[in-house]
């Protein structure tokens, strides 16, 4: 299933993307229950902490709707009568995994990390799908990073390599974009990669279920129409399980938390002469079996 959130003429709503069509699942779970709601239908990240409930209550209404026509008018759009948010929007952590492909490190002429090099972005970061990229005035270095995003599913702290998959509930689309001056020149990432707006993500989240193996996909990002980026997540140096294994011996994973996976060789930094973004631009990311992220460039309003 592909889960997007979206807004209406103002308002927020949840929804379940087909096609050209999105199904509000709010309103089909009012019409459902006779004029109630179910709590965990309203939003995203309620929808990922209810679990297993929320998903068998979700293919009952799948089935509601598939066999009920005269609701269909009532309860779904046509995808270009909407706005698509980043589906979701309020993690409670962004952890990201840096230099994990191999052909990343051999770009920057570094060795392969022997434990995943883990990094953080702020949440506040994120925006979606065509919204703006903003040129921070403090950079002067905007650089690109296509990755594969992962959505926790499930509560977990100890987990095994083998039960890992188990506690993702889907995949989207991040790009980890990273103020390489300000990052270099801090001695660490954080700050450079969490400017506002430095974490488009989306446009829909996958369930985990639509992606039988998330280490063979295609990935491939362009700015404005040039392929910078041309790769395949089975180069990743860690794999997905390893990640998730590897962290929660740390930490306790929430249903919601989000892990960018690292990005493959062809970043504007270490291309020559490098390519950094600049308004006007357009970064447009493309990841097998998900579908397209895209946003243009602009500078801050402070400039």
């Amino acid at each position: 299933m592909r889960f997007v959130t979206y807004d209406v003429e103002g308002r927020k709503y949840f929804g379940l993307k087909r096609e050209n069509v999105v199904i509000d699942l709010q309103s089909l779970s009012k019409e459902f229950e006779g004029g109630e709601i179910r709590s965990f239908m309203k939003e995203m990240k309620s929808f990922i902490e209810a679990g297993e409930e929320a998903i068998k209550y979700l293919n009952a209404l799948v089935g509601y709707f598939d066999q009920t026509d005269d609701i269909r008018p009532r309860v779904s759009k046509q995808i270009q009568d909407i706005k698509l948010l980043a589906p979701i929007e309020n993690p409670g952590k962004v952890v990201c995994v840096g230099n994990n492909y191999m052909d990343h490190c051999i770009e920057q002429n570094v060795e392969p990390p022997k434990q995943p090099l883990i990094f953080s972005k702020w949440p506040s970061c994120i925006i979606a799908n065509h919204e703006e990229i903003e040129l921070p005035e403090e950079s002067k270095q905007v650089d690109f990073e296509a990755e594969l995003a992962v959505v926790i599913g499930k509560k977990g702290k100890q987990i095994s390599e083998d039960e890992a998959l188990d506690y993702i509930f889907g995949y989207t689309i991040m790009n980890d974009v990273s103020a390489r001056d300000v990052q270099f020149g801090d001695g660490q990432w954080v700050r450079g990669k969490s400017f506002d707006t430095f974490a488009p993500l989306g446009p829909v989240l996958v369930s985990k279920d639509e992606i039988e193996n998330p280490q063979q996909l295609h990935i491939k990002l362009d700015v404005n129409g040039e392929v910078l980026q041309n790769s395949n997540t089975k180069h990743m140096i860690f794999s997905i399980p390893y990640i998730i294994s590897y962290l929660s011996k740390g930490f306790t994973f929430e249903p919601g938390d989000v892990i960018a996976t690292g990005t493959p060789h062809g970043v504007g930094v270490f291309r020559n002469p490098p390519i950094f973004l600049k308004k006007g631009d357009t970064c447009t990311i493309e990841i097998e079996k998900i579908g397209i992220l895209q946003n243009k460039v602009k500078n801050n309003h402070c400039i």
